[in-house]
């Protein structure tokens, strides 16, 4: 494969996060379009550290692995507390985080 199909994949990727991202009301859905824009960005790092002989782009990935997943376990807490508060994951339900 070339550089540019993918490219072109992990824009698709990134666009398809994105969509997600902005059209689902439930949270879950919404951590997983965030998921893929960064799964996205992680494909453009590898893909341009391919030519270089440090690896930087492929360090930058791992880095970003990392803080992906210290972030969902950090947002599912949270989502599990709203929860139980309130009985749903709708966004839309959850208007006010008086506790």
């Amino acid at each position: 494969m070339t550089t540019e199909h993918l490219l072109i994949l992990s824009a698709f990727v990134f666009c398809i996060g994105l969509f997600i991202s902005l059209t689902k009301q439930n949270s879950i859905f919404i951590l997983i379009g965030i998921e893929l824009m960064l799964n996205a960005a992680n494909v453009n790092f590898v893909i341009f550290s391919q030519n270089e002989p440090s690896l930087q782009g492929q360090m930058a990935a791992i880095f970003i692995m990392v803080i992906a997943a210290a972030e969902t376990a950090v947002a599912l807490a949270i989502l599990f507390k709203i929860y139980r508060h309130y009985q749903t994951s709708d966004l839309k339900e959850v208007n006010e985080l008086k506790g």
